[in-house]
């Protein structure tokens, strides 16, 4: 498997997805409190392995990943979903494919 990245990389991560859930006002909500109050407690000790910063490293790392993909779903969603009914010729527009202009795909 590979190495985890920086415990301040993925903050940052989860800070930027929080903004773009929340805005400008992001550093005000709730979410966010959590969030800096997780880092600040499992800060890198002294100690040489410390299983629990190891673990809360792997969370915070699922977490981003649940943010990025809540995100980029939703984007997909409303780019395919939100129009209600189109021609075939709009859907086959929408996945990059042209109709065939005569009966039998002669063009």
């Amino acid at each position: 498997m590979a190495g985890l990245s920086s415990p301040l990389r993925v903050c940052r991560g989860i800070l930027k997805e929080l903004r773009a859930i929340h805005g400008p006002t992001y550093n005000r909500s709730l979410a966010y409190n959590y969030v800096m109050d997780q880092f600040r407690k499992n800060k890198v000790t002294g100690e040489r392995y410390c299983r629990a910063q190891h673990e809360a490293n792997h969370d915070s790392h699922t977490y981003l990943c649940l943010l990025a993909s809540s995100r980029t779903h939703q984007a997909l969603h409303n780019f395919y979903h939100v129009k209600g009914e189109c021609s075939t010729e709009q859907a086959a527009g929408m996945v990059g494919l042209r109709l065939p202009t005569q009966p039998g795909g002669w063009s």
